[in-house]
C-alpha cells in the first residue's frame, strides 16, 4: 500500500512539474518573411490586397488543387471571406477575413482554423517603398496557444516550421509581379467581378 502511494505521489510530480512550467512560457509567437520586388509600391500593394491572389503565390493554397473555396464580400475591401476545405489534413477546412486595410501600404487578415483542429490566428502584409520601381513586400503571422497547449512552444520551432513557406510564398509573388508587362486591374474594375461564389 505505501508504495501504491509513493508510485501516486511520483505520478503526481510529473504531471505537475510540466504543467507549472507552462505557466511560465510564453503563448505568443510570431513569423515574420520579407522581400524587394522591383515593381513600384502602389502595383504591388493593389496587388496584394485582394486575397484571391493569395491563390497565386501562398504554398499553402497550392497545396491541393482539388479544395473547394468559397469567398463573400467585394475582395479587396475589409470583410471579404475566403474560404477553404479540403480532404487534405494538411489543408483542412477554414477562412481568412480581411480585418484592417491601411490604404497602400498594409493589410491585416483573422485567419480561423476549423479543422483538424481549431484556432483563431492573425495575419498581415506590408508594403514599404524602397524606391520609386522596388518595393519591400513583409508577411507575417501572430499565433496564440492557450495554456497548458503553450508548453508545445518548447519544442515547436515555428520559424523553421513555416517560415521557409512564407519565403516561398514571397518568391511566387515577386516572380508574378516583375514578369507583369500590363498595368494589373484598378481597384474599381476589380470590385465589377463577381466577389461571391464557389469554387472548385
Amino acid at each position: 500500500m505505501k508504495i501504491v502511494k509513493i508510485l501516486l505521489i511520483v505520478l503526481g510530480v510529473i504531471i505537475a512539474i510540466p504543467l507549472i512550467l507552462a505557466i511560465f512560457i510564453k503563448k505568443d509567437y510570431s513569423v515574420e518573411r520579407e522581400i524587394i520586388i522591383s515593381k513600384p509600391k502602389a502595383e504591388v500593394f493593389n496587388y496584394i490586397k485582394l486575397l484571391k491572389n493569395q491563390e497565386n503565390f501562398s504554398k499553402w493554397a497550392k497545396m491541393d488543387p482539388y479544395m473547394t473555396r468559397e469567398y463573400r464580400g467585394v475582395d479587396g475591401e475589409v470583410g471579404f471571406i475566403s474560404a477553404w476545405q479540403s480532404k487534405n489534413p494538411d489543408v483542412g477546412k477554414g477562412e481568412q477575413e480581411i480585418i484592417k486595410i491601411e490604404d497602400g501600404s498594409r493589410v491585416d487578415y483573422e485567419l480561423r482554423f476549423i479543422e483538424p483542429f481549431t484556432a483563431k490566428d492573425k495575419a498581415y502584409m506590408i508594403t514599404e517603398m524602397v524606391d520609386e520601381n522596388s518595393t519591400k513586400v513583409k508577411w507575417g503571422f501572430n499565433g496564440h496557444m492557450n495554456y497548458p497547449g503553450n508548453l508545445m512552444l518548447l519544442f515547436m520551432d515555428f520559424e523553421k516550421m513555416i517560415g521557409g513557406d512564407f519565403d516561398e510564398g514571397l518568391n511566387n509573388l515577386k516572380s508574378i509581379l516583375e514578369s507583369r508587362t500590363e498595368t494589373p486591374a484598378t481597384e474599381d474594375e476589380s470590385k465589377s467581378e463577381s466577389q461571391e461564389g464557389i469554387k472548385k
